[in-house]
């Protein structure tokens, strides 16, 4: 009787051991799928304060903030980077929902809100701080953005060809404060009205679907 009791105690606890396994087992699945419905994109498009103001509208964007990417200056400001001797570029972050907007999306945002057959310049703005840049941060983002600019320059929408670069993603110093939804802030001001508002007109008349 003794060692029934102990065979049905030690049952019990396989029982209530595999149990917690499987319930573990179940919440790292869960974990997994959150994972999924969070990405990064670091891009470059000019004036950071464009690419903000543009990211910001789109339905599944979370998060956009500007910052510095692309040089070997650690922790640049903006006077460091505007001097072009830091390697930085202008760039934003965006954190997105890859369940409501693709990464794909995103980049088609990317390279019909800004000029990507202008090297190292942004309508007035030049300099290799201004250059069209996509960071990928992974192999699939890789091969999407290459598969996306074929496309497009089969396409031939432009006169000239795609100077934007492609390459891998190292490292994202965050803006000054002061550049935080600078558009929202600052939307009289002459360089949002001339420079930002006709990309937003045009991201509306685009992607009106995608807007938030």
């Amino acid at each position: 009787m003794v060692v029934i009791l102990w065979m049905k105690a030690t049952y019990g606890f396989l029982i209530i051991t595999i149990t917690a396994f499987v319930i573990m087992g179940s919440s790292m699945s869960v974990s997994e799928k959150t994972s999924n419905t969070h990405e990064v994109a670091t891009l470059g498009g000019g004036c950071f304060w464009c690419v903000e103001a543009v990211f910001q509208r789109l339905k599944g964007v979370e998060r956009v903030q500007s910052g510095y990417s692309g040089g070997t200056t650690p922790n640049p400001t903006y006077n460091d980077v505007t001097s072009g001797e830091t390697g930085h570029a202008e760039v934003v972050q965006v954190h997105f929902n890859p369940q409501v907007i693709s990464y794909g999306k995103l980049l088609e945002v990317f390279f019909k809100t800004h000029n990507p057959t202008t090297l190292n310049r942004q309508g007035a703005d030049v300099g290799t701080q201004y250059r069209s840049v996509i960071f990928y941060h992974s192999e699939e983002q890789r091969l999407t953005a290459t598969e996306i600019v074929a496309m497009l320059e089969k396409e031939a929408i432009w006169d000239d060809p795609i100077v934007t670069e492609i390459v891998p993603f190292h490292s994202f110093y965050p803006a000054e404060d002061y550049h935080a939804n600078y558009f929202a802030r600052n939307r009289n001001q002459p360089y949002c009205q001339f420079v930002i508002v006709p990309k937003i007109e045009k991201l509306e008349k685009l992607f009106k679907a995608y807007l938030k």
